[in-house]
């Protein structure tokens, strides 16, 4: 029997939402999964056995409790959190980007990006029926600084996203036009949330800085570090802001099974770091690879993905994914990106197959 939604019931759903695309996960199965920018290594046999007896231990039939603090106090540690500062959990960094909206949702605010950049910045704004400014990048992806200084001066908004690496285009922007930024938004009364996904792929981090501004908050997630599935990000900044966004925070937002996962992994910690070293080798490689095929432009990458243009990416992408590859075809989320592929990097023969579907398939 298939069942019908009546008109009037549909009616009590936003129209906002109603003409909005879902977040569109891809069909991965039986393709080599390099479309999300994940660590492809898994954790040797000897600490899965360790951590399954840990998981299974847990007393699953209580609510989360004093180990979310444990594990505040672990990640303040591992990230180097400066003194005065306090850290917020969220059940990845796309929550903790919605509760900052919720947080900032006065009348008439705004919400600033670069573009192209990580889509929930505009998403988690509309979904709290806050505006949405997003300021395009140069034709090289990097910061169009004049642009974003008019857009502050003019919009006032309440919160200025810096992507560090940025996603997708996975380059580092001058620290200068940052600063500079930086200090425009303060001037003006906001917030700069500055969104260290790809922390562990970057050659520099911006927490030696963040203490100088009060302003300023620093967000990174575990999902880069190798745990994706995990779903934790965490955001850290100056104690009283820390405060007022963590009113909104769900009770139990992070599951027992999560945050033991996370301590785990920051228990073993070098593990995960040679992981990321083997990932900027393997990217390194890559270029190497790419540089030697017709027609393919890259750009400069401080992440765990290379964004390249190519001829035509709606005939490449289906090529690679004829032949078992499945990567991101950006080329439709800006105009910036036309013709544009996104590629994770993964392990050295995943990379090589990579590289030969590509090759194939332009």
């Amino acid at each position: 029997m298939t069942l019908s939604t009546p008109p009037a019931a549909l009616g009590r759903i936003r129209a906002d939402v109603q003409s909005m695309h879902a977040y569109a996960v891809q069909d991965s199965r039986g393709l080599i999964k390099l479309d999300a920018m994940e660590n492809p290594h898994r954790l040797p046999p000897a600490l899965q056995a360790a951590l399954g007896e840990r998981l299974g231990a847990l007393a699953l039939n209580r609510y989360p409790g004093d180990r979310t603090a444990d594990l505040q106090r672990a990640l303040a540690a591992h990230a180097g959190m400066p003194e005065g500062f306090a850290l917020m959990l969220g059940n990845g960094s796309d929550e903790l980007i919605s509760l900052l909206a919720m947080a900032c949702d006065l009348p008439g605010a705004a919400i600033l990006a670069p573009l192209p950049g990580f889509v929930m910045y505009a998403m988690s704004a509309q979904l709290q029926g806050l505006r949405f400014v997003g300021v395009p990048l140069t034709a090289d992806f990097e910061l169009d600084l004049d642009a974003m200084l008019a857009a502050i001066e003019r919009e006032r908004p309440a919160i200025v996203y810096l992507a560090y690496p940025n996603n997708p285009t996975a380059n580092l922007w001058d620290d200068a036009a940052i600063e500079r930024i930086v200090e425009a938004q303060g001037a003006q009364g906001g917030l700069v949330v500055i969104d260290e996904a790809y922390q562990p792929f970057a050659g520099r981090s911006y927490i030696d800085r963040v203490a100088r501004h009060g302003h300023v908050l620093l967000m990174r997630t575990l999902s880069k570090f190798g745990l994706a599935g995990v779903r934790l990000g965490y955001l850290m900044g100056p104690a009283a802001l820390i405060a007022e966004v963590d009113k909104l925070r769900p009770p139990y937002n992070i599951s027992v099974l999560n945050c033991e996962c996370a301590l785990f992994a920051l228990e073993h910690a070098e593990v995960f770091a040679e992981q990321a070293a083997d990932i900027r080798r393997e990217r390194a490689r890559l270029f190497e690879g790419l540089a030697r095929l017709p027609g393919v432009k890259t750009w400069p990458s401080e992440a765990n993905m290379i964004l390249v243009r190519v001829p035509d990416a709606g005939r490449a992408f289906d090529g690679m994914r004829e032949r078992g590859v499945l990567v991101k075809n950006v080329s439709k989320m800006h105009p910036l990106l036309a013709n544009c592929l996104r590629l994770t990097v993964g392990t050295a023969d995943e990379n090589t197959r990579m590289l030969a579907a590509l090759e194939a398939s332009l």
